[in-house]
């Protein structure tokens, strides 16, 4: 029996390791682990909850104004404990967060193999996004096993000199997590507050978006001031500062909502039923493909290029003008709108969780 440990920490990678969890924990020959750090805390919860998934340990990190040096010190002071006591065959970290990082670097102390759940995006450029870009850069180089969710990630690790026998092509399993959460007869009051309008789903939070959150919101707000149907739900992150700045330009307006971080089966529901999202998020650029939604990404690069060739995601940058421009047009022109929500998912049929199951215990094949 092999024993496979996987580490998160955040609400993004929840969504994404929990489908691998479940999985993992079907297969006889597996004895599955979950711990999870406790990045964040209360959104971390939400979706473990959604997912039925109860941790072994939890090394309940998080503290009020953490900095990254505070969130990397203590994941691998905290994963050395529970590293020793496990002693693992395989452990699983997800994307690029300091929790993938840091975990990761701990294993490699231990010299206990690593696999990297989406493993290989990229932009090139260390400050775009930061740190994350630096997170997944470094794990790829330790791990035994990358598991590319595209072909493009593919071949940015073999641009990278990886070894192709250890790259493995799944999907992404955040499509894995829609099958679970998407719900044809779901209802919610602030569905209910849109219903006579054009729904939009926004969010916003990464760090390097913080010194910009003002002019986006700014170039979203004189749409919304402009479009009489249109309403906008926005789940504030946690985070202080992108709350002051939601308040700041939204807080007068009755056609923004702005509610609390929303759980994942809340949330993929609410994209399920928007006409369109806005997003600096990763994971989303992922799921609206498969829900046909058009996305304007609220970043100046994206590391998901997959999703631009297909035609469902455009990036927009963080100016208000263009993003009032660019919001604009697909509220106006039919046929702008009709391409990018038909546009293909590129990323997986929602079996990828299988796939990377499949190759650790039985050296199964990729897509």
């Amino acid at each position: 029996m092999k024993k496979i440990m996987l580490v998160f920490g955040t609400r993004p990678e929840a969504i994404k390791m929990c489908p691998l969890v479940n999985e993992l924990r079907s297969r006889p020959e597996a004895k599955t682990v979950v711990c999870v750090t406790g990045q964040h805390r209360e959104m971390l919860q939400q979706v473990l909850d959604v997912f039925g998934v109860t941790p072994d340990y939890n090394l309940d990190i998080m503290s009020p104004g953490q900095t990254l040096y505070d969130v990397t010190a203590r994941v691998l002071m905290g994963m050395k404990d529970v590293l020793d006591k496990e002693s693992p065959d395989v452990v699983l970290v997800h994307g690029d967060t300091t929790t993938a990082f840091a975990a990761g670097l701990a294993c490699f102390y231990a010299g206990i193999p690593v696999g990297h759940v989406e493993a290989g995006l990229r932009t090139w450029d260390l400050a775009a996004p930061f740190p994350e870009e630096f997170n997944r850069q470094c794990v790829d180089i330790f791990c035994r096993w990358l598991f590319a969710p595209t072909a493009v990630s593919r071949d940015n690790l073999l641009r990278e000199g990886k070894d192709a026998g250890r790259i493995f092509v799944t999907g992404n399993t955040d499509i894995d997590a829609l099958k679970t959460t998407v719900r044809t007869d779901y209802t919610h009051p602030d569905l209910e507050w849109a219903e006579d309008s054009r729904l939009v789903v926004m969010t916003a939070h990464r760090r390097e978006n913080w010194d910009s959150l003002e002019s986006i919101f700014t170039g979203i707000r004189r749409v919304v001031d402009e479009f009489e149907d249109i309403k906008v739900i926005y789940p504030v992150h946690l985070n202080p500062i992108v709350k002051s700045a939601a308040e700041k330009v939204f807080g007068d307006c009755d056609r923004i909502k702005l509610t609390a971080p929303m759980d994942a089966l809340d949330f993929h529901n609410f994209l399920a039923r928007a006409y369109m999202i806005l997003t600096d998020s990763g994971g989303i650029q992922e799921e609206a493909p498969s829900l046909g939604k058009p996305v304007l990404v609220l970043r100046d690069v994206t590391e998901r290029p997959e999703g631009v060739a297909a035609g469902t995601l455009k990036v927009v940058g963080t100016d208000a003008d263009n993003i009032y421009e660019q919001f604009k047009l697909l509220l106006t022109d039919e046929d702008e709108y009709f391409a990018m929500s038909q546009a293909r998912n590129p990323y997986g049929d929602g079996f990828a969780s299988k796939r990377i199951t499949d190759i650790l215990l039985t050296g199964g094949t990729d897509m």
